[in-house]
């Protein structure tokens, strides 16, 4: 049927807005981009900096403001850019440990305005701090920033406001404390600051900044994330008229036949109305936040025993 088709698409991990698994698809897929890119350029006997000069530099964020100001786009794009394995492994994981914390304590539609947000100050802070102190702005010519760090440490920081005491690694003796792994890791950007990578670890402070932010206004009722949630919702559903179509009639169809008057105040059994609200609930709170009956209707439905 095609509500089961719907309603299995909803339930498959990867899909219908996971944005864990979209943010690190999309890494992913710009690295292996650009690595090809490069192997093109190798096997064709052009040179590595040749390839840096032609290609890699119109998609990072430059230190000097006149060059931002001809390739402004580069204050997102720097944030998707890794030049090597590790540099981008390391990013993947430590956005997978956070990000999924931050989706099962504040829900799915979080993670990528926060992302964004903590990358766009990582580059403002990076960009300001490289003009106005002098140690810096002497070196200044030919300095870039790439990588998600900054975003990443948004993600990471406002995780660790949300829920402090979370516990890690449980079998180390009951856990440790994220809170305790994340001033480690502050510490250490910090303390970067003056190596050959400073102004990277400067980004990483500005996105940090920006998780806190993001968060302590999040608890005051003001969500940050809203309005860009509602952009992204337009965008896709330009794309995708099935869908838009479905949110407006999901809720109005039922699975016997009325005359237009819904039949039931509270029902036990599970209808796709019921689902539906779970599922928004998981969207808007996490899963931690279902009660023992929803988490139970969850699990029938997914091994269709009534559906």
């Amino acid at each position: 049927m095609l509500r089961e088709d719907r309603y299995r698409k909803r339930m498959l991990l990867g899909q219908d807005g996971n944005s864990l698994i979209m943010m690190i698809a999309i890494l992913a897929l710009v690295f292996c981009i650009f690595k090809f890119i490069y192997i093109t350029y190798y096997l064709s006997g052009l040179t590595y900096e040749s390839y840096m000069s032609n290609i890699f530099k119109w998609f990072i964020l430059p230190a000097e403001v006149d060059k931002i100001l001809d390739r402004p786009w580069t204050i997102i794009t720097y944030m998707f850019m890794h030049e090597g394995v590790f540099h981008m492994l390391g990013n993947v994981l430590w956005l997978w440990a956070f990000g999924y914390i931050l989706q099962d304590l504040a829900g799915n539609n979080k993670l990528v305005p926060l992302f964004l947000y903590g990358g766009i100050a990582g580059a403002f802070l990076f960009v300001v701090t490289n003009n106005i102190f002098p140690v810096l702005s002497a070196q200044i010519d030919g300095r870039t920033l790439h990588g998600a760090s900054a975003g990443v440490m948004a993600i990471a920081i406002a995780t660790t406001a949300l829920a402090p005491d979370y516990r890690i690694f449980p079998m180390l003796n009951g856990g440790i404390p994220l809170w305790i792994l994340t001033i480690i890791f502050v510490i250490i950007d910090f303390a970067s600051i003056p190596s050959e990578n400073g102004g990277g670890h400067i980004a990483h402070i500005g996105g940090a900044v920006m998780g806190l932010i993001f968060i302590l206004q999040y608890k005051r009722g003001n969500d940050w994330s809203a309005w860009m949630n509602r952009f992204f919702n337009w965008v896709t559903n330009l794309f995708n008229p099935e869908k838009k179509e479905w949110k407006k009639t999901a809720k109005k169809e039922y699975f016997y036949k009325t005359k237009g008057t819904q039949p039931f105040k509270k029902v036990s059994n599970i209808t796709q109305k019921r689902i539906d609200e779970i599922l928004d609930k998981i969207n808007l709170q996490g899963y931690r936040f279902l009660t023992d009956e929803e988490k139970e209707i969850l699990k029938r439905a997914s091994e269709d025993e009534h559906l």
